[in-house]
């Protein structure tokens, strides 16, 4: 008989439960990934697993949810802003540091190699509907095509850094620099 407890509610298994289940959904794809195969990772039951989580769904809108929130956070800050360079460069720097969690190459890859299974989940349509206010904000009311498309660029520039710097050699701290660099030099036109 099993003398491991069913329920796991140790300090910092939900933690454990994201990050592996993060590193399975980057390594196989969300789809391929089952329930069973993130508690083998864990050492837990499935039933220990389902104390925290019932889906994998669960999981992936545990991992954004809190991001989501802070989005807001940063959106509702820069309502209340002047419409200046300044302004977008604070906004792009707040941005920077709210994705940069620590895995943040880790979510990107997870998000870029799970876009179909997202695509159909609740949170990714929240996080889409996110994005497009998040550059409406940072470009501004009457922004033109262009000014759009820079702040757009200027977002993205975060996240595409961790698919275009693929050089072993090239830190995560270097890669978050030249990224913030290159996204600040984008707002500065209007």
């Amino acid at each position: 008989m099993s003398t491991e407890p069913i329920v796991d509610d140790t300090p910092g298994t939900r933690e454990r439960i994201q990050r592996v289940a993060l590193e399975l959904f980057t390594e196989q794809g969300y789809e391929a990934t089952s329930l069973r195969e993130i508690a083998e990772r864990l050492g837990v039951t499935k039933a220990a697993l389902y104390y925290h989580f019932k889906t994998k769904e669960d999981i992936v809108t545990s991992l954004v949810e809190g991001q989501v929130a802070n989005l807001n956070d940063l959106l509702d800050w820069v309502q209340d802003q002047p419409r200046t360079v300044e302004t977008r460069r604070e906004f792009i720097r707040r941005y920077a540091e709210l994705i940069d969690t620590g895995h943040a190459s880790s979510m990107a890859s997870f998000f870029q190699q799970n876009q179909p299974a997202l695509k159909n989940m609740k949170i990714g349509e929240t996080m889409r509907e996110q994005m497009i206010e998040l550059v409406g904000a940072l470009a501004g009311p009457g922004a033109t095509a262009v000014e759009k498309l820079r702040a757009g660029m200027s977002v993205w520039v975060l996240h595409g850094a961790w698919f275009l710097i693929r050089d072993p050699s090239v830190s995560d701290e270097e890669i978050r620099s030249a990224a913030l660099e290159v996204a600040l030099e984008l707002t500065q036109n209007r």
